[in-house]
């Protein structure tokens, strides 16, 4: 493990060097926020209207909780950078080293991400109060049981644009798989809670990824609940678990095949 907190620590200390860029990253992601939380108070013609079992601030927080979640990720920088391994034969160098690709892959893109995360985490809750007026009300288990859900969350989505990354042991280009992949994220799980697709849609939606890399999290920020969270914390460790064992597969078998050429 140490190895592994080695390379989160460089990596770390290297974005250090990079704080206006994230800064300004992070303030022009806020537009679609913006854009998204304008979308639902249109939709919210009365305040005091719910609908399917939301509140208007309560669909803010939870746009706000899944755009952070998201924008955290930087998952089509990840998937760029794996497919670009791959392609070039950069992966092949990891072979022989003292860990495994997939833990470099994860423990980098953390390293990678925490600044980001803390600012994307505040400045998050600014927005959250300045439009809504007021955080959820959450006592200190609950705010530890949240942040745990929101790493699982996040761990997942790596775990997932990983697997997707090493499709180009197969393929010539994975990008495209990134590109639908995000997009039913966003559009499915951010944009719109599972509670408002029809109930035969619901079930589904409980079992894919959605329910444990966006609505997971946030449904537990506007509603938290003990029962909610087993039910996501449950079935966030079974993807953990499964999606690290078919990364172990994809590149193991990748591997094999892989001839580099030219070095």
């Amino acid at each position: 493990m140490k190895k592994y907190f080695y390379i989160f620590k460089s990596e770390l200390q290297s974005n250090l060097q990079y704080m206006t860029n994230i800064l300004v990253r992070c303030l022009s992601s806020y537009i679609i926020v913006y854009i998204l939380i304008s979308l639902w108070k249109y939709i919210y013609s009365d305040p005091s209207e719910i609908i399917n079992g939301y509140s208007v601030e309560q669909m803010i927080w939870y746009v706000i909780v899944t755009e952070t979640l998201w924008n955290i990720l930087s998952g089509r920088k990840l998937c760029k950078k794996i497919c670009t391994d791959v392609k070039n034969g950069n992966i092949a160098y990891n072979i022989n080293k003292p860990y495994s690709y997939i833990g470099y892959v994860i423990s980098n893109h953390l390293g990678n991400v925490t600044i980001s995360a803390l600012i994307y985490v505040i400045s998050s809750l600014m927005i959250g109060i300045l439009f809504v007026g007021h955080i959820p009300s959450l006592n200190f288990i609950n705010i530890i049981l949240l942040i745990i859900s929101c790493i699982f969350a996040i761990l997942i989505n790596i775990l997932f644009i990983l697997m997707i990354g090493l499709f180009s042991f197969k393929v010539e280009d994975a990008m495209p798989f990134y590109w639908l992949y995000s997009k039913v994220i966003i559009v499915i799980g951010t944009i719109f809670p599972i509670e408002y697709f029809p109930i035969k849609l619901r079930g589904m939606l409980s079992y894919s990824p959605i329910y444990v890399v966006s609505y997971g999290p946030a449904k537990l920020f506007v509603d938290f609940s003990y029962s909610m969270f087993l039910k996501i914390f449950i079935a966030q460790i079974i993807y953990i678990v499964v999606c690290s064992l078919i990364c172990k597969i994809i590149y193991k078998k990748g591997v094999k095949k892989l001839n580099v050429n030219g070095g």
